[in-house]
C-alpha cells in the first residue's frame, strides 16, 4: 500500500486533473496528470464497474496498480499527481503485464 503523503484523496483534486491535466494511453490503462506544487508525486486509481461487477476483482486490481508503483516510487518524477483509470480488459492480466504497462505510462 502507498504511504498517506503519495495518495491523492481529495475530490477537488481529481477534478483538477481530469480539467487541465495530460493524458497517456497504454493498452489496458489511461494515465492523467498533473504538475502539483509539492516534494512529493501523489497517486490515485480508478476501476469502475465497466470492468467487473464484482469488487474482489476490482479491488484487487486496485491493489496490483498501487504495488507496482509502490515499487517504482523512487524513478517516478517527484511533484505530479498522477490517475490511472483502468478499462476493460485489465482482469484478465497478470501483474507482470499490469507492471509493465504502469511503467511505460509513467516513462513516457
Amino acid at each position: 500500500m502507498l504511504q498517506k503523503i503519495n495518495r491523492l484523496t481529495k475530490k477537488k483534486d481529481f477534478e483538477s486533473i481530469f480539467k487541465s491535466g495530460k493524458g497517456k494511453k497504454e493498452k489496458f490503462l489511461i494515465l492523467r496528470f498533473k504538475k502539483n506544487d509539492l516534494p512529493e508525486s501523489r497517486f490515485a486509481f480508478v476501476v469502475s464497474l465497466k470492468v467487473s461487477k464484482k469488487a474482489v476483482i476490482r479491488n484487487k486490481i486496485r491493489r496490483r496498480l498501487s504495488e507496482a508503483v509502490r515499487l517504482d516510487l523512487d524513478k517516478i518524477k517527484k511533484g505530479h499527481d498522477f490517475v490511472f483509470v483502468a478499462l476493460p480488459g485489465i482482469e484478465n492480466q497478470s501483474y507482470e503485464e499490469i507492471k509493465k504497462n504502469v511503467l511505460k505510462c509513467l516513462a513516457q
